[in-house]
């Protein structure tokens, strides 16, 4: 599946969350975290249908 690049803006306190969880091993990377939450978020808002 093909990839795009984007820019969002995201609050400090969301980021620093996010780059921990790289630090830790959680995420591969930034944009892993991010679309990581996207996808689960997303499965959510289906199951509330």
């Amino acid at each position: 599946m093909a990839k795009y690049k984007i820019s969002i803006s995201v609050e400090e306190d969301t980021l620093d969350k996010i780059d921990e969880g790289v630090k830790n091993g959680v995420f591969r990377n930034r944009s892993h975290a991010f679309e990581f939450s996207i996808k689960k978020t997303m499965e959510g808002s289906e199951d509330a249908k």
